[in-house]
């Protein structure tokens, strides 16, 4: 499988849920309600999710994580960096259980799609906002 722009925004997010171990029915839904509600998936079926979730965990467990971050980038232009870097910190929090494997995976992909701190650190701000529980 090659990346297509949406199967990388995917990646970021698929690898960030597997990161330690375990991907949630709570992230991979949230992955779905992403992938349905953001414009910038119009155009992506919905109905290859699960076959494309499939070839990226297979992918990853066939490659060097940075070199697959690094394929990631490759793929997206550079005004969506940010964009799939905050939709990995979604992921990463919704189900309110951040583990140090995921924190680790989200500096990676920080760093490998060269997002500034500060933009960093407003995107897990507004992240840290949309997913306060009462």
């Amino acid at each position: 499988m090659s990346l297509s722009l949406h199967t990388a925004l995917i990646s970021t997010m698929v690898l960030v849920s597997a990161a330690d171990g375990d991907m949630t029915d709570r992230e991979f839904n949230m992955i779905g309600k992403i992938i349905g509600t953001l414009p910038v998936f119009e155009n992506y079926d919905e109905d290859h999710l699960v076959g494309d979730t499939r070839s990226i965990v297979d992918m990853v467990h066939n490659e060097d994580l940075e070199v697959f971050i690094r394929k990631i980038k490759a793929v997206l232009p550079k005004k969506l960096h940010d964009l799939a870097y905050a939709l990995a910190c979604d992921v990463a929090v919704c189900d309110q259980q951040l583990s140090q494997e995921e924190l680790r995976l989200l500096e990676i992909i920080r760093h490998e799609l060269d997002i500034d701190r500060l933009n960093a650190a407003a995107i897990e701000r507004g992240t840290a906002v949309r997913f306060v529980r009462l």
